[in-house]
């Protein structure tokens, strides 16, 4: 086994037990991004054919249940786009670019 730096030694000294998020909390929020990810590409490949002419490779932003959408050709437009129009609501969308793949990018 590997000694630790003194830094790290102090980064992990700084992990406080009570903040831990059990693995159970953990798995639910996995769960619940995974559904209103697959909600939001359902919505997307529904509208996608509408709108893929007049925006491609726009960036659309979707709330699935309203299944209202923003679209913007930039990345920081469809930002402010959902700023101006939820203000400071907590509200979750799922974002695509509106292209063949939905893809916003490649890793």
């Amino acid at each position: 086994m590997t000694q630790l730096s003194p830094k790290r030694k102090a980064l992990r000294a700084r992990i406080s037990p009570e903040r831990t998020i059990p693995p159970e909390e953990l798995a639910r929020h996995k769960a619940e991004k995974t559904k209103l990810r697959l909600r939001g590409r359902a919505i997307f490949e529904r509208i996608r054919p509408e709108l893929i002419g007049d925006y491609y490779n726009w960036f659309i932003a979707i709330e699935p249940d309203s299944e209202e959408y923003l679209v913007d050709p930039k990345l920081l437009g469809i930002a402010q786009k959902i700023k101006e129009y939820y203000g400071d609501k907590n509200v979750m969308l799922t974002m695509f670019r509106l292209n063949e793949k939905g893809t916003c990018g490649s890793i």
